[in-house]
């Protein structure tokens, strides 16, 4: 399952390629791989979450669609204050990861600066309960975000 699931990915990333959103019908797209409407909601909820940068809009019946967008971040409050959203008050090791490897990807942070913040909020770094550890990396996590926005704002990267 995996490989259609990575195959369902990469198809929508080349669709998109240069453009912010796209529109998609899930039952065409289920069709074109020979899968099930569920596994393609399967793949938009998995790879294409806003802990990934996107946003899913989507309407059923008829004429329903999927529409995937890609969240801006250069010079866009909007990103940061969707993160920050996401990141609430509590939140899991794995989610976090997501949204670094997102940063990462979109070259917001260095290599190093990524390791450094997957180290921050790693499970074995705070030794709390299970409930505790989540709302605590989630307040670290939140200032992380504030400072990775606001060295990118001052121009504070040289690696990059």
């Amino acid at each position: 399952m995996a490989q259609l699931s990575d195959s369902i990915e990469q198809f929508i990333k080349e669709l998109m390629s240069d453009d912010a959103h796209i529109e998609l019908r899930r039952n065409e797209l289920a069709q074109h791989f020979g899968c099930a409407p569920s596994q393609i909601n399967y793949v938009l909820a998995t790879r294409f979450s806003v802990d990934h940068g996107y946003i899913i809009e989507s309407r059923r019946g008829g004429g329903g669609y999927v529409r995937i967008v890609r969240m801006q971040n250069r010079g866009e409050k909007n990103f940061l204050e969707t993160l920050l959203e996401r990141v609430g008050t509590s939140i899991d090791e794995d989610t976090a990861n997501a949204i670094i490897s997102n940063l990462y990807e979109r070259k917001m942070v260095t290599r190093n600066e990524a390791l450094l913040l997957k180290a921050g909020v790693a499970r074995n770094a705070l030794a709390l309960p299970v409930t505790a550890k989540d709302v605590l990396r989630a307040a670290v996590f939140r200032n992380m975000l504030i400072q990775v926005f606001r060295n990118i704002e001052e121009g504070k990267r040289d690696d990059v």
